[in-house]
């Protein structure tokens, strides 16, 4: 089974439309672990196996999941659905992309079980200091590795940086 690739960036309607969606965040949320069938996912998320192998067909045709194995059980085939990317990535910010993925996070926030960083702070600073806090917040996030220990949990982090708009020219 060949790893994801760390980074995928979004540049297609089907990518964004695909996001839309919140039970497709979810799946690509819980494929974060690992591979896992339909079966596994519709149990984890306690939805419809139905409704897992409908919006997994989706994601599969936007490319943002594949099936990465598939196994013989009982005289059938199981297929394991993962990630196609460890990372999404917008590289040109379009407002279908900006919001799916606030609304992904969002929801994930409104489900988390734990205490949570949520801050949104403005500040006033020169294009060279912008530049070199936009390329530290880049590294922080790439830089950062996962844990093996078995009792590691998982995590979401969205970084955005971003110079606001002022009535002005800039």
């Amino acid at each position: 089974m060949a790893p994801p690739d760390d980074v995928l960036a979004l540049t297609s309607p089907e990518q964004f439309a695909a996001l839309a969606h919140p039970l497709r965040q979810r799946l690509l949320f819980a494929l974060s672990a690992g591979a896992a069938t339909i079966s596994r996912l519709a149990a984890r998320l306690e939805v419809a196996k139905g409704s897992v192998a409908h919006h997994l067909k989706v994601l599969r045709d936007a490319g943002l999941v594949a099936v990465v194995e598939t196994r013989t059980v009982r005289g059938g085939t199981e297929q394991y659905y993962g990630r196609t990317a460890k990372r999404l990535l917008i590289d040109a910010p379009a407002p279908e992309g900006t919001a799916a993925l606030f609304t992904a996070v969002a929801q994930e926030v409104n489900r988390s079980p734990d205490e949570l960083l949520l801050t949104l702070r403005h500040l006033r600073l020169t294009p060279a200091r912008a530049a070199e806090l936009a390329e530290q917040l880049r590294r922080l996030v790439d830089e950062c590795e996962e844990d093996e220990a078995a009792d590691a949990l998982p995590h979401g982090v969205l970084v955005t940086f971003y110079q606001q708009r002022t009535g002005r020219s800039v």
